[in-house]
């Protein structure tokens, strides 16, 4: 028998000893040995709940407990979980977790002490909830050089967006309407500010690279400022606006950003709608690849901790090899990425045309039916440093958006 504690009783939480009580039969089966939870920490207690026998309220039980061998971390947050999840690798316990923001800071370090002390450090519930991207790259592309990850990697966010490209609702009207369903905070920072999406992309980057990506060096813009204005515009060209965090290989280099993005009725990520997250993927062997589901929710991300709990209870006393080096990589700056770039112009089109084409070239108009004193235009493809001069010095620019091609 192995067994398992649980730190922190909350959503996630609750969703892994849920599921190895549902599918204990199941889980034994493809672990080759039973598998069940023998503590949970935290500060409250459940009465009336069957957890309650399990509850201990102090750290050090579970870390001097020479009976639990795996460690469910799932309280969110970097500290304590840092220092928790770190003393019980030196305790020579694996350690699962679904706290990316833990993972982004720290993860090469924790994977350092749980190959010292033959045990792991899985995180697969960090990205994506229950998309399995991250023992995809570990696993299943390591004969591939990826060149490209990019994904929709924030259920609130796409929510949103899905909502006010097809109903034609503002900003705050979909912000409320999330926060009442339970899919945005009542603080939303994180989530429409890019931060979450920000972590994962870093993560991710990391693994591809196999060095430390600081997601305090990517590039962030949120969704805040996306107006239903654009959303015509989008409408008018055959495209939608999706908040795309992504890492591309230059050579040896990454350059890596989380912002919106116009993406064409073609893309692969076009028709990922509603709290939906997917992770589109490019290697020199394998092409293109697509990986789509669930990406948050209660049971979905358990899902994922507790598969990475099967894979620990399988590897025993034996390192699984994760490369991903403390050597932090600098990103490029993204003034030398290259896009093409759709901007929305206050003014009349006819009476601002040579002006504009004298700022920003050969460039294609846009027009959207029921907006009057504007008009948009899509630039060649330039570098974000070239537009960004240009953008300083030409009066009435009102928004800009990448496209992604």
């Amino acid at each position: 028998m192995i067994n398992v504690s649980v730190l922190g009783y909350g959503t996630v939480g609750s969703g892994v000893v849920e599921i190895l009580k549902e599918n204990a039969d199941l889980i034994t089966k493809r672990a080759g040995e039973e598998i069940r939870v023998k503590s949970v920490l935290d500060l409250r207690d459940f009465p009336g709940d069957s957890v309650q026998d399990m509850i201990v309220h102090d750290f050090e039980e579970i870390k001097n407990d020479p009976d639990v061998q795996i460690v469910v971390e799932t309280m969110g947050g970097v500290h304590p979980a840092y220092e928790f999840v770190k003393a019980s690798l030196e305790s020579g316990k694996s350690v699962s977790t679904s706290n990316k923001a833990l993972v982004a800071a720290y993860g090469p370090e924790l994977l350092e002490i749980a190959q010292e002390h033959n045990v792991n450090f899985l995180f697969e519930a960090s990205v994506g909830g229950g998309i399995p991207i991250i023992r995809a790259l570990n696993s299943s592309l390591t004969a591939d050089r990826i060149e490209e990850i990019t994904g929709i990697l924030n259920g609130t966010t796409n929510y949103m967006l899905t909502k006010m490209f097809y109903e034609g609702a503002q900003y705050d009207e979909v912000l409320k309407e999330a926060q009442d369903n339970g899919f945005a905070e009542r603080n939303p920072e994180a989530d429409v500010e890019g931060y979450d999406a920000c972590r994962k992309i870093a993560i991710l980057s990391s693994l591809i690279s196999g060095h430390q990506v600081d997601f305090e060096d990517i590039y962030t813009e949120g969704i805040t400022q996306i107006t239903k204005e654009d959303m015509m515009y989008a409408k008018e060209m055959k495209m939608t606006i999706k908040l795309l965090a992504s890492s591309k290989r230059d050579g040896d280099h990454l350059h890596a950003i989380v912002a919106p993005a116009l993406l064409g009725n073609e893309h692969p990520l076009y028709s990922v709608n509603g709290v939906f997250n997917a992770v589109f993927v490019n290697g020199n062997m394998l092409g293109d690849a697509m990986f789509y589901g669930s990406g948050a929710g209660k049971l979905p991300t358990a899902s994922a901790v507790v598969a990475d709990v099967v894979d620990e209870a399988k590897h025993l006393h034996r390192n699984i090899m994760t490369m991903w080096k403390n050597e932090k990589l600098e990103l490029l700056p993204i003034e030398d990425t290259e896009k093409r770039f759709f901007v929305r112009i206050s003014g009349d089109e006819k009476m601002r045309r040579e002006e504009t084409e004298a700022a920003f070239g050969a460039v294609t108009f846009v027009r959207a039916e029921g907006l009057e004193n504007e008009f948009g235009i899509i630039t060649e493809v330039m570098t974000e440093g070239a537009y960004r001069k240009i953008a300083e010095k030409f009066e009435g620019i009102l928004h800009m958006i990448r496209v992604e091609e």
